[in-house]
């Protein structure tokens, strides 16, 4: 399940750079936040549960622990962009990737130990509970003992932790008048459970470490158990949480800068006259113009394919901004919401004497609908009656 959640993460730090690299940059600061938890994920995995020598090996041949690093850095730096509006870094936040750089250059000689002297330590280091990592870190001449560099991970990212929590409760206390938070209240929830769940890891986590390296248990005991629970599901929150905030996930929080001039074509509203510093509700009420300009002149509806990314093709708006749209501000599915032109259509139909020319189903296949069924059912789920009932109303 660890490496299911490994890639899940990286996945999701692929999706934050690609719909946020140019409109949002404090969302970069965010995914590199989720790549390095999820390559520490793989890690852990490959020392604790990996049964692989192979693997263990490659692990050992490499440079990568430095990159588990940037979890903290990258995570104070995105709540201090939210918070201020402003994502630049500035000189003095070099400072905070010095660790970083030292933590590469200490693992730089591990890089050129013979791979069959790594093979003989991965060996040796399954067979006697995974506890022997001290010894691979003698051999390598590093000097930085590798139990500290293990612990000093999860103490590190903590501090940072805290230091983004202290930002953050800084802001509430007071009241200041933020951007991002006025426009966007749904911003104190989201930083709130990210803070939560990282939490949660970090304490869990590092009891994982203290059990392996300073009592040197390697039992599996019934608490060790529940932490190792704890932590499975501090993981997993805080890698599908952003799923669950289209805002956070898509970009969504800064008023995108296409809404900031005036539309080409027949379904263009005014010029908007406001800084591309607005936000989220103004660019919701272009969408809601475009939509129903759309829906009421284009008449999409009458396709039987008027899905969600065909309407979203027409009116030339990315579909998970239009999924957004309709699921919080309308509080109405895609299809319900066309469902309801068709219907409308529908009546027209009838409400005009063609049911003296055409069949309802005939009626319905011509307002979009693919079968009679669909038609009778989305029908009585608008209007309560049938299509049948309806038309009695203006038989003579």
């Amino acid at each position: 399940m660890l490496p299911f959640l490994s890639i899940t993460g990286i996945i999701l730090s692929i999706i934050l750079a690609i719909f946020n690299f140019r409109k949002n940059a404090s969302s970069i600061y965010l995914s590199l936040f989720f790549f390095s938890i999820s390559i520490y994920s793989v890690i852990h995995y490959i020392l604790f549960y990996s049964e692989s020598v192979t693997l263990v090996a490659l692990f050992f041949s490499s440079d990568i622990g430095f990159i588990t690093l940037i979890i903290g850095p990258m995570l104070y730096f995105y709540t201090r962009s939210i918070i201020t509006d402003k994502s630049k870094l500035i000189r003095t936040d070099l400072w905070h990737l010095l660790p970083i750089v030292l933590l590469f250059v200490s693992g730089i000689p591990q890089l050129f130990i013979p791979w069959a002297q790594k093979l003989h330590f991965a060996a040796d280091y399954l067979q006697n509970n995974k506890t022997l990592v001290s010894e691979f870190n003698k051999s390598t001449n590093n000097s930085i003992p590798f139990m500290l560099m293990f612990l000093f991970r999860p103490l590190y990212v903590f501090s940072y932790l805290i230091a983004s929590i202290v930002l953050f409760v800084n802001h509430l206390r007071f009241k200041r008048q933020v951007q991002v938070f006025q426009h966007q209240k749904f911003m104190y929830t989201w930083i709130t459970i990210l803070f939560a769940l990282m939490l949660i890891l970090i304490v869990s986590h590092t009891a994982i470490l203290y059990n392996l390296y300073i009592t040197k248990n390697s039992t599996i005991s019934d608490s060790i158990n529940i932490i190792q629970s704890v932590s499975f599901v501090g993981l997993s929150g805080l890698i599908f949480s952003p799923f669950f905030f289209p805002e956070i996930l898509y970009g969504m929080p800064r008023f995108p800068e296409q809404a900031n001039s005036k539309i080409s074509g027949d379904l263009s509203p005014k010029e908007n006259t406001k800084q591309p510093s607005e936000f989220e509700q103004d660019y919701l009420l272009l969408i809601k113009h475009k939509v129903d300009v759309c829906m009421s002149e284009l008449q999409p509806y009458l396709q039987p394919d008027c899905n969600l990314a065909y309407f979203a093709k027409l009116v030339k708006l990315p579909a998970h901004h239009l999924a957004y749209y309709f699921r919080e501000e309308r509080m109405q599915a895609f299809n319900d919401y066309r469902n309801e032109w068709r219907v409308n259509h529908a009546k027209k139909l009838i409400s005009g004497g063609k049911t003296s020319e055409l069949t309802l189903e005939a009626i319905g296949l011509i307002s979009g609908f693919s079968s009679r069924n669909a038609f009778f059912t989305a029908f009585k789920k608008v209007e309560e009656i049938t299509p049948s009932a309806y038309a009695a109303q203006f038989i003579k």
